[in-house]
């Protein structure tokens, strides 16, 4: 059983949803809970299905009830399920700024019994228009799709998507959304045939500034039907209400919602799959991204063991830069990392000078004991510690004497 009144502002949004859903499909349900009264519809091929829930507070009144069921052996409760159809209820909504202007209340309820839907609008001047609508038992079709899961959501005003629209013609069937982090293209569907003497290819772009909301995961280019469209922006229009779009890659249905504290409408709709780029382009990607990996793999491993030889090799070189082994083959290596863990200014120093000696130096100070390599880090440490204190120079008169020592 279902009893709900409204005004007749109440009325014209209640009016466009239903020529929303008309765009959809022939059939209408009407299904009450204690959510609110939710009207559905979806088309014979499953491509397309609305929703539009409006919640107890949209009503001046809202009253619904189980009907129950008695049979010889026990009795059952079920849901209301009326299934309209939409050539009987549209020609009584169709005239919505003329019921706007006259109709003062409106109510509907059902009687199970005669299975009718009774509209009643209540007029200026007394009058009174009543309308009776036969409808069928029938359970209504529901659509499970998680919206939230989409990486691609848009949040437009309807007056923007309005202009988008305007630029195509009424025969236009299908459209397509080509979406990149940096813009928001909707055009003509490039399959339709064209024909020189009446098509017109028409495009549109829209920054990121125009939208609400602007989230884009992945670059995106899906066509849909163009119909469906139309009538979720003129039930938009009526609510004055934001559009959302949620969508991931051709062949994932879409779906075009609006949230409101007194109503909720979600439209979910087919895409054009497309089968070549899709069997093809996810694992050529998901290969490249295993080759690359892979080779990062291989790289990382080949860098992982020469970084072991590189960094076996490197105190070799920083050692032999710093005090040649070859020269010194008794000393242990306890005595620079000692000089380094001081953190003096000595060892940067000295890093610095010797980075600057040519290869042919230290290739030099390699194959033999020469002198001119250690007379240039005895002339560099001079020159560096006239200015230092006198740490530094009883560190450097020690060096020179292990240098003495070692040359004798």
């Amino acid at each position: 059983m279902l009893k709900c009144g409204m005004s007749g502002s109440q009325v014209k949004v209640f009016g466009k949803a239903i020529q929303a859903l008309s765009r959809i499909s022939d059939e209408l349900w009407l299904d009450p809970s204690e959510k609110g009264l939710a009207l559905r519809s979806v088309n014979s091929c499953r491509s397309a299905y609305g929703c539009v829930l409006f919640s107890p507070v949209f009503f001046q009144h809202y009253q619904w009830s189980t009907s129950v069921k008695v049979n010889e052996n026990d009795s059952t409760t079920s849901n209301l399920n009326c299934k309209l159809g939409m050539k009987s209820i549209l020609p009584i909504f169709r005239c919505l700024n003329s019921l706007e202007r006259n109709v003062e209340k409106c109510k509907i309820f059902t009687s199970s019994d005669l299975c009718k839907v009774v509209i009643q609008f209540f007029c200026r001047h007394g009058i009174r228009r009543t309308h009776n609508v036969c409808f069928q038992e029938s359970q209504p079709l529901q659509v499970i799709f998680e919206k939230n899961m989409c990486s691609n959501m848009l949040i437009i005003q309807p007056r923007v998507l309005a202009e988008a629209v305007v630029l195509f013609t009424s025969s236009q069937e299908e459209v397509t959304l080509a979406v990149t982090p940096l813009s928001v293209c909707l055009k003509s569907s490039s399959d339709e045939p064209m024909d020189l003497t009446s098509s017109v290819y028409s495009e549109m772009f829209v920054g990121p500034d125009e939208f609400d909301f602007f989230q884009i995961g992945a670059d995106t280019e899906i066509t849909f039907c163009f119909k469906e469209l139309k009538g979720m922006l003129t039930f938009s229009e009526a609510t004055h209400a934001p559009i959302a779009i949620h969508f991931d890659f051709p062949g994932k249905p879409m779906a075009l919602s609006i949230d409101d504290m007194l109503l909720e409408a979600n439209f979910i709709l087919a895409t054009l799959a497309d089968e070549p780029s899709r069997a093809s382009s996810p694992p050529s990607l998901c290969l490249s991204q295993k080759q690359k990996r892979s080779d990062l793999m291989c790289s990382t491993n080949n860098n992982s063991k020469t970084g072991k030889n590189a960094t076996s090799k490197a105190p070799g070189c920083i050692l032999r830069k710093a005090a040649p082994k070859r020269l010194y083959p008794n000393e242990t290596q306890t005595d620079i990392p000692a000089l380094e863990n001081c953190g003096s200014p000595i060892m940067k120093r000295v890093n610095e000078d010797i980075s600057e000696v040519p290869e042919s130096s230290v290739s030099n100070t390699e194959e033999g004991p020469g002198s001119s390599y250690l007379s240039f880090l005895a002339c560099s440490l001079e020159q560096f510690l006239l200015t230092s204190d006198n740490t530094s120079t009883t560190l450097l008169t020690v060096w020179q004497q292990q240098v003495t020592v070692k040359r004798t």
